[in-house]
């Protein structure tokens, strides 16, 4: 869902790179990883009656989802808690009401013993509705306050049947919550409908959609998920940038969070050292609709106005999050002193007819300062790093070029005029 330009994806993607190898302090910083108990995961998988059709790899969807909790029981990283949860696996009726309450608490989410899980989940067997909304709200329950990660796996071969509890909204409600859950959904054969639904479930969290249709893909998938959940949790930290330079506050290296109003640029001051290089990046979300065309800009400027580099991304109407980065190595010198640098974000976004404009947009912002290039030449000029040299080439040949070839015309023309 989310583009950008090409130059600007490879800079954000170096950007996160890099950060994710640089050593924080002790001390408590800005997107350090949380603490806590064992990162906690909760299967809930669909046990509804279509789960009996008999459509991947030759078995029935049923077959293929044991299988699938058999394999990943047994990968389950022992640091990881994981529990398991139902949806229409009881109720075997036709009253709405009664089967989309049909959710239940499987294996609980625990330490895992194995043998028990596995017997637990030989027991299933496709019976009724398909209650994702009430199964997701009682999911988010399944947790412990203190667990370092939580993260629900929803695997189901249908669209929820207990309208109108939406499940996307039961999603959003979630996530509103701030309990840091994120829900990743495996669509199993999926129509465009049901691709649609589970994939707003997962947007509203953060999480993934991903379309299973061989039984291998998703237990290589469910194994992936539950690995992610030990990756330790990097919590981005509220921030409020300002106005101008002058009145914008000091950021550490981190993940930072704020609220863009459209059209506002907002200010933060970071402090770099010689001998070090200063990495930033930034995406602003179009949380709500706005109009086609639009962009972000990230600049780095001094203390007197003057710009040092900039990042720049666009937009067309079908992305929903735009983003940028740059980098600003401070030469190391005898004589030089810690130099305040100013990032400037501002966006280019505009609200559609009728759309509120406040709270602001949201704004994730990157900041990293690292270690500088050892090498003088690697230092940026302009902010084109080494692309500076092949730009001047290219200058210099098109010079001589365009030289040779109003020669050649000339040349030409006298020829002509001879015959």
């Amino acid at each position: 869902m989310i583009t950008r330009k090409r130059l600007a994806a490879g800079v954000c993607a170096l950007l996160a790179a890099l950060t994710a190898g640089v050593a924080f302090p002790v001390a408590a910083v800005a997107g350090e990883p949380t603490g806590g108990t064992a990162p906690q995961v909760d299967l809930v998988l669909d046990v509804s009656g279509s789960m009996r059709t008999a459509d991947i790899d030759g078995g029935t969807r049923m077959a293929a989802a044991k299988r699938a909790f058999n394999e990943v029981l047994d990968a389950t990283p022992e640091e990881v808690q994981l529990g398991i949860r139902t949806l229409g696996a009881n109720y075997p009726g036709d009253n709405q009401k009664t089967g989309c309450k049909d959710t239940a608490q499987l294996y609980p989410v625990s330490t895992l013993d194995r043998t028990e899980a596995k017997t637990q989940v030989a027991t299933l067997s496709p019976t009724g509705w398909t209650p994702i909304g009430p199964a997701l709200l009682k999911a988010a329950g399944d947790f412990t306050d203190s667990a370092s990660s939580k993260r629900i796996v929803l695997i189901s071969d249908g669209e929820d049947t207990c309208a109108p509890l939406d499940p996307c909204e039961v999603a959003r409600e979630i996530a509103a919550k701030g309990v840091g859950l994120t829900i990743d959904t495996l669509g199993l054969v999926p129509n465009t409908k049901m691709r649609r639904q589970l994939s707003c479930i997962a947007e509203a969290t953060g999480g993934t959609y991903t379309s299973v249709e061989h039984a291998d893909e998703l237990t290589d998938k469910v194994n992936q998920l539950v690995d992610r959940a030990a990756d330790p949790v990097v919590t981005p930290v509220a921030t409020e940038g300002a106005g101008s330079c002058a009145t914008a506050p000091t950021l550490k290296s981190g993940l930072y969070t704020d609220r863009e109003e459209f059209t506002q640029q907002r200010w933060y001051r970071v402090d770099v050292d010689p001998g070090k290089e200063l990495r930033a990046s930034v995406s602003v979300g179009a949380d709500r609709s706005v109009n086609p065309s639009y962009g972000v800009l990230l600049r780095a400027v001094t203390v007197h106005g003057r710009e040092i580099v900039r990042g720049e991304g666009a937009g067309n109407g079908r992305t929903d999050v735009i983003s940028t980065g740059l980098r600003y190595p401070k030469a190391d010198r005898e004589d030089a002193s810690a130099e305040t640098v100013c990032l400037q974000v501002t966006n280019s976004f505009s609200a559609a007819s009728g759309v509120k404009t406040t709270p602001g947009l949201p704004l994730e912002l990157t900041v990293d300062v690292v270690d500088g290039p050892s090498n003088a030449s690697d230092v940026a000029s302009f902010g084109l790093g080494r692309g500076w040299w092949l730009l001047g080439a290219l200058i210099l040949a098109g010079f001589v070029a365009g030289l040779l070839w109003g020669w050649l015309s000339r040349w030409r023309l006298a020829v002509w005029r001879t015959n």
